[in-house]
């Protein structure tokens, strides 16, 4: 029952982001570079932070956070 739970649980995940990505794509009005470029950008955060102990740096001295708190 388990495994049955996690892959309709995973297969409506990947609907929903298969959904967004094609109306991101497909939109007059979306921000196609701006999704990518954040995208990307959070991956390549991330890349970062996973290297960190192998580099010997914490990863996190590149992100730099607005006055709401979020990382711009």
């Amino acid at each position: 029952m388990g495994d049955n739970l996690v892959s309709s649980l995973t297969t409506v995940a990947l609907a929903i982001v298969g959904l967004g990505i094609l109306a991101t794509l497909v939109s007059k009005n979306a921000n196609t570079v701006g999704v990518i470029s954040a995208g990307a950008g959070g991956f390549s955060r991330s890349l970062t932070a996973a290297e960190g102990p192998v580099l010997n740096s914490d990863g996190m001295n590149n992100l730099n956070y607005n006055q709401a708190g979020y990382v711009d």
